[in-house]
């Protein structure tokens, strides 16, 4: 529940577009790395993470909530942890309402009493990324 709460507090952030809370969330370092579910796929290094947030706080982008779908699960081992999970993010851009389902994973780092964020991975499933469906067979 630590990290979930961290998590949670982040989350807040954003949706409340406190760019000065949001940062906290971060290693404020440049070996913190970010997995992106845009077009961009990766951002790395706090001061470039930042930049993408302050554009973030500025845009047409609103997020309503996040909702855990699956997990999260969660496990800390000394000042690491991580957090994982599916997520259901619902956004508005403009009068344009979106929900949209990603797999969201965060590597904790305790620093100075608080968790920071590590390492960040949000993606959505590709429907098909071999061409054969779900590999996985079904039970008879």
């Amino acid at each position: 529940m630590e990290l979930q709460k961290r998590i949670h507090r982040f989350w807040n952030a954003i949706s409340a577009h406190d760019i000065a809370e949001i940062s906290k969330g971060y290693c404020p370092d440049e070996g913190t790395y970010v997995v992106l579910e845009g077009p961009r796929l990766a951002t790395k290094g706090f001061q470039m993470i930042m930049k993408g947030w302050g554009d973030f706080v500025t845009s047409s982008i609103a997020l309503n909530k996040i909702i855990w779908t699956e997990g999260p699960y969660e496990e800390i081992v000394g000042d690491m942890g991580w957090i994982s999970g599916v997520t259901d993010l619902y956004i508005s851009v403009g009068e344009k309402e979106i929900m949209t389902t990603f797999r969201s994973s965060f590597v904790m780092k305790k620093v100075d009493g608080d968790w920071k964020i590590r390492h960040e991975h949000v993606s959505a499933a590709h429907p098909d990324p071999y061409g054969v469906g779900d590999w996985l067979k079904k039970e008879n």
